[in-house]
């Protein structure tokens, strides 16, 4: 019988509980690499998906700023106009610019 502390083999290290824990611990580290693989690619996904939202709400706040812009004051304005028999008759010149 050998006492603590001795240099030897320990009655859990034979060959086949060794190899075990080997293939164990490979298992392991292949899953927890898979899984930071995986949680970079999300979070790679995540920020490609903000930018392109943020570009599409800017594309669409400048749109409907440009949709909403008063004329000058020196722009011509558009009335519309309709032919009645042999005259034309105009409508909307005499409401405020839009």
């Amino acid at each position: 019988m050998r006492e603590l502390g001795d240099q030897g083999e320990t009655p859990g290290d034979e060959p086949q509980a060794r190899w075990l824990r080997f293939a164990g611990g490979a298992v392991a580290l292949t899953i927890g690499a898979v899984g930071v693989a995986a949680t970079l690619a999300a979070a790679a996904v995540l920020a490609v998906f903000t930018v392109i939202a943020s570009l599409l709400l800017a594309t669409a706040g400048l749109a409907w700023r440009m949709g909403r812009r008063q004329p000058k004051a020196n722009e011509p304005v558009l009335i519309d106009a309709r032919k009645v028999g042999h005259a034309w008759v105009a409508y909307g010149w005499d409401e405020p610019r839009r």
